[in-house]
């Protein structure tokens, strides 16, 4: 099971929220690249970043800290936010992303997810973010009312191979990632599943690769020293 080492972006700078909540944004790293660097010397393979201006306001304002990142330190990216067309899609990939993250988008408009799969393959992932059951969108702001089994199934029917799946009362709050619906989504689905929110310790990891879950992402639990990325590495992979 891979560790995913996160970086949200907002204004250009490196922070973090608590389920979600633009208020309660602080910056958690002094220099975007300088973070990047020690996630590769950790063991990294995948740095997962999140545009949140972009999921907020469609902007593609951290779009120059993205591919900084790619160019001065060689890291694999994969990036979500914003992310609503094909020209969208295009702009992230000629940025250098190894994966693009498709998340409210997918829920308005899944004939994107359909041609952007066509095009591009694995290079596209869907994230899927619940609050109880059901899937929200716009910077998590807005209830889909769509159920997120339901959902997931639809997006693999589509061609998708990964789904990031985050439970939104987790993230941020180093409680641990919703175990409960993990479960059910890997029992649901066939496809690659990215657990995201609540990721804090090596017990954490240990579980979620327990109930095969491919990969998890790491963030607030990093900065704050709760978990050591290099032995999340090697629990995940052991």
């Amino acid at each position: 099971m891979k560790i995913l080492p996160a970086i949200d972006l907002k204004d250009g700078m490196c922070v973090r929220l608590k389920k979600g909540d633009y208020e309660t944004a602080h910056k958690v790293a002094e220099d975007v690249l300088t973070t990047a660097k020690s996630f590769l010397y950790a063991g990294a393979t995948l740095i997962h970043m999140v545009d949140l201006d972009g999921a907020k306001d469609g902007s593609h304002a951290n779009y120059h800290v993205v591919r900084e990142v790619i160019e001065k330190t060689g890291a694999k990216v994969e990036l979500g936010g914003g992310i609503r067309s094909m020209g969208d899609i295009d702009a992230v990939l000629a940025l250098g992303v190894s994966r693009v993250i498709i998340g409210s988008a997918a829920v308005k408009n899944p004939e994107l997810v359909k041609q952007a799969v066509d095009k591009y393959g694995d290079k596209i992932a869907v994230g899927i973010d619940a609050l109880g059951r059901t899937v929200r969108t716009h910077g998590w702001l807005s209830d889909s009312g769509e159920d997120y089994i339901a959902f997931a199934k639809k997006m693999e029917d589509m061609g998708v191979k990964t789904i990031i799946f985050t439970d939104i009362d987790k993230d941020g709050m180093l409680e641990g990632p919703n175990f409960e619906q993990l479960s059910e989504l890997r029992n649901a689905v066939k496809c690659e599943i990215v657990a995201s929110g609540g990721v804090t310790t090596l017990e954490d990891i240990a579980k979620l690769k327990s109930l095969k879950i491919d990969a998890a992402i790491a963030g607030k639990a990093i900065y704050t020293g709760a978990l050591d990325l290099v032995k999340a590495i090697k629990t995940g992979e052991e």
